[in-house]
């Protein structure tokens, strides 16, 4: 039995699982391109009508439709989708006519400064108060809490949002505006890294660093309760199951406060299950920032596929849908490669 846990054995299990990892990430990743490829082949708005117009002549069309490789059979376009997928090729966005990459790359900034801050803020009061949750079992505390995390849940965002800007910026007057910054700093700040904060910061403006916090505000608290909701609520409940373990019960026996056995014994072993609590969270947010970013006029992804989708820019539509998909394949299965490394109970 002591052999199993040998260093050599110890390795060949965490390189064993890393190349399981690898394999897995791999596969999601093609499948995900697979079904992005069949989702804009077969989206019943025509490309090249985008591109030449509607009033084009049957020549014209017949030529761009060559051009852009949609007379081929679909095996084929696929492959060159992935040729042009490896050169870091997404099409060109009809709406700006600039590439979608550069697109992206222009707008994706902001989108993982807002989820990131968010995250921050809501894992760890999440956290918190589902340890304090499970130490108060059936109390009021644990009540109120599971009362608000619960509203959290219900209470569509996008309403929400709409009532914070009426509130605490239209009313009160105590947050900034939409936006990510005020007019009198939008263009005299130079936008190096695309993050507002660093941005601003390395401007040397005070001013305009402190506006860039107060933008983020509204929208950061937004999505942070959100996330905090679900992380409380799950977070309560894999605690109160750990404690229901005959380790706790003996823990007990020997004199261990609750608060104790919270800290030292039961958070440890939930580490997998708030690994992977946390993450969705993070993947939620990159996903579900359309309606917030939309309300608060944030200038990240999810405005632009909107924008887009309103377009009927399919190609957009498509390379925005694909680098999210790309992010939550990434992040979750990270995440389950390391609480496979991390915790030896999973295998």
């Amino acid at each position: 039995m002591a052999a199993d846990f040998t260093p050599e054995n110890n390795f060949r299990r965490h390189l064993q699982t890393l190349l399981q990892g690898l394999l897995t990430l791999a596969l999601t990743l093609f499948g995900l391109l697979l079904i992005t490829f069949l989702l804009s082949a077969l989206s019943p708005v025509d490309r090249v009508l985008q591109i030449v117009g509607d009033h084009a002549s049957v020549s014209t069309y017949n030529q761009v439709r060559h051009q852009l490789g949609l007379d081929q059979p679909l095996p084929v376009q696929f492959w060159h989708y992935l040729i042009q997928l490896g050169h870091g090729d997404l099409g060109t966005a009809s709406a700006t006519g600039q590439p979608v990459l550069q697109d992206l790359l222009t707008v994706f900034p902001a989108t993982l400064e807002l989820a990131t801050l968010a995250l921050i803020i809501g894992a760890t009061l999440g956290v918190l108060l589902g340890v304090l949750c499970a130490r108060y079992a059936g109390t009021a505390w644990d009540l109120t809490i599971r009362t608000l995390t619960l509203l959290g849940n219900s209470v569509p965002i996008f309403w929400l949002g709409l009532l914070m800007l009426l509130l605490f910026y239209a009313r009160l007057q105590w947050s900034a505006g939409p936006g990510r910054l005020d007019d009198i700093y939008q263009y005299s700040v130079e936008a190096k890294t695309g993050f507002v904060l660093i941005d601003t910061l390395l401007s040397g403006d005070s001013g305009a660093f402190l506006n860039a916090i107060n933008h983020l505000t509204l929208p950061v608290l937004l999505l942070a309760y959100f996330s905090m909701a679900s992380i409380t609520r799950l977070t309560r409940s894999a605690c109160l199951g750990e404690m229901k373990k005959e380790y706790v019960t003996l823990a007990r026996a020997k004199g261990a406060n609750e608060t104790t056995i919270l800290i030292r014994h039961v958070l440890p072993n939930i580490r997998g299950t708030l690994f992977t609590v946390i993450a969705l969270a993070y993947t939620g947010m990159l996903e579900g920032a359309v309606l917030t970013e939309t309300v608060f006029s944030w200038p990240g992804i999810g405005r632009y596929l909107t924008t887009a989708l309103f377009a009927g820019d399919t190609t957009a539509v498509m390379g925005g849908t694909l680098v999210i998909g790309v992010c939550f394949v990434l992040i979750n299965n990270l995440t389950d490669l390391l609480v496979r490394l991390t915790d030896p109970r999973v295998h």
